[in-house]
């Protein structure tokens, strides 16, 4: 009873966030990039190069060519792969007319590089949502799966070949070198955007060091920054040396004191900073988001 509970919960949860990433998504094609032809890249940027031709709804082109996609993809990858995208898909397209053809939302700005900037945030808010919704909004990433399957490239490799050819398809299109230059402006920042919605914001910075002034860095991280980590034992593959390697976690604002300590006591030490958006343990709140 408590598991079906917890999954109807789920359930509801993911729905939720499908329903309100896709309708962020509808605001930003309205408001921001079909008034500019901005073309994201995916089958909705088709929709918008056939839109910005024929005066067709971008909602009602990305279902209408997304029918193919979606049937090759579940024949090649299976129902269940294509079903999960369809929800995203045609809400998605349903909130983009709704907004564009029905409400008529105006064009937010006239400047091209702030509506590119914008409707990219938008656009990220949105997909990440809807990915955290458990739901994709289909076109490249089923077309991604699809050639990765024949080509050995990595599925998010192929997402990136497809949209970027569909961003500079709309230079031709429409005859200006500008329109791809907005477009890959529009799908890096959203991309951004859909990074820190999935992964969150990286408030601490995983440090591994490899120094022959272990004693003095030690120290320097427990007392100096009052923080702790942990001590391995290491060889250098180079040297065929016996030595340790500290691990910790510290602030980005440590960081740059540690940085500096280490480089005035050994500038031949070897340090690697990761980004970390998880840390649970003492001295640490978690901050990943769930």
């Amino acid at each position: 009873m408590h598991a079906l509970k917890k999954k109807r919960s789920e359930f509801l949860r993911n729905g939720i966030l499908v329903v309100l990433g896709s309708a962020i998504m509808g605001v930003g094609y309205a408001m921001f990039l079909i008034p500019h032809h901005f073309v994201p890249g995916g089958v909705s940027g088709i929709a918008i190069i056939v839109n910005s031709l024929t005066r067709l709804p971008v909602g009602t082109l990305i279902i209408v060519l997304n029918i193919p996609v979606f049937a090759l993809g579940a024949k090649i990858m299976g129902r269940r792969s294509a079903v999960r995208s369809l929800a995203g898909m045609l809400l998605s397209s349903l909130f983009i007319d709704f907004f564009r053809e029905v409400i008529g939302l105006p064009s937010a700005t006239d400047n091209a590089l702030l509506a590119a900037i914008y409707g990219g945030i938008l656009l990220g808010i949105g997909l990440g949502l809807v990915f955290r919704g458990r739901s994709s909004t289909g076109g490249s990433d089923i077309i991604g799966q699809i050639l990765n399957r024949y080509t050995g490239l990595s599925i998010g490799m192929m997402i990136m070949i497809v949209d970027f050819f569909i961003i500079s398809a709309s230079g031709f299109v429409y005859g200006q070198v500008e329109a791809p230059l907005y477009g890959y402006i529009v799908l890096f920042v959203s991309s951004k955007v859909i990074d820190l919605l999935l992964e969150g914001w990286s408030f601490t910075k995983l440090v591994i060091i490899t120094s022959s002034r272990v004693p003095e860095v030690q120290e320097f991280i427990l007392n100096t920054l009052d923080r702790s980590g942990t001590a391995l034992k290491s060889r250098s593959l180079y040297l065929n040396r016996e030595g340790e390697t500290i691990i910790t976690v510290i602030s980005p604002k440590q960081l740059v004191e540690l940085r500096s300590f280490i480089k005035s006591i050994d500038p031949e030490a070897f340090i690697i900073v990761n980004d970390t958006y998880a840390v649970l343990g003492k001295g640490f709140k978690a901050h990943h988001v769930a």
